[in-house]
């Protein structure tokens, strides 16, 4: 099936749409679109207006995403996924399944969120971390299965998240401690 996409698109050479699964829709894109090359998006895949990735990022099955969002190069969504509009996914950052992002986040370059707590040992339910309206998460962060970053709060770089980050906190360390947010991080994110 050929992909649905909607006016004002550039989309560069060497895009691949790939048709699995078989039977799923092709992938429904918005207005104004641009898709760099080496981009893979498959099957059952919906974009909102204003879509942008880098070069070289692949987008799963059963994801869902919203206006006015950035998929920096390298980055990888593994599918059965939600994200909401005005966000901004840098370069090299890794969203597993079952994960859920709302409006107006921010995650860092080389990001690494995780949906498996024993990962190869037990067979268990996956759950990816929530990451809640305006929060940021810094470069090189690791989120562990099913957390939840509070609305505004902020995951310094390098921090390896074990627990929920409340709204409006700051988490910082390898494991992250939970502080009171500088005053100059608090507010909305603008993207």
């Amino acid at each position: 099936m050929k992909p649905t996409i909607g006016k004002n698109e550039t989309i560069q050479e060497d895009v691949t749409f790939v048709d699995t699964p078989t039977d799923a829709p092709a992938p429904d894109i918005g207005d104004d679109a641009t898709i760099r090359s080496g981009t893979i998006l498959y099957n059952d895949v919906e974009i909102g207006d204003r879509f942008t990735t880098g070069h070289n990022a692949v987008i799963r099955e059963q994801t869902r995403i919203g206006d006015d969002v950035l998929v920096g190069t390298n980055t990888i969504i593994d599918g059965a996924t939600t994200i909401g509009s005005q966000v901004s996914l840098q370069t090299g950052v890794y969203i597993p399944t079952h994960t859920t992002i709302e409006d107006s986040v921010f995650i860092g370059p080389r990001a690494v969120l995780t949906n498996d707590p024993y990962p190869v040992r037990k067979d268990v339910e996956l759950v990816g971390p929530t990451i809640q309206s305006h929060a940021s998460i810094g470069a090189n962060a690791t989120l562990l299965p099913d957390v939840t970053i509070g609305e505004g709060a902020f995951v310094a770089a390098g921090a390896v998240v074990l627990d929920d980050v409340p709204a409006n906190k700051l988490a910082v360390g390898c494991p992250a401690e939970i502080r009171e947010l500088p005053e100059l991080l608090t507010g909305e994110n603008q993207l």
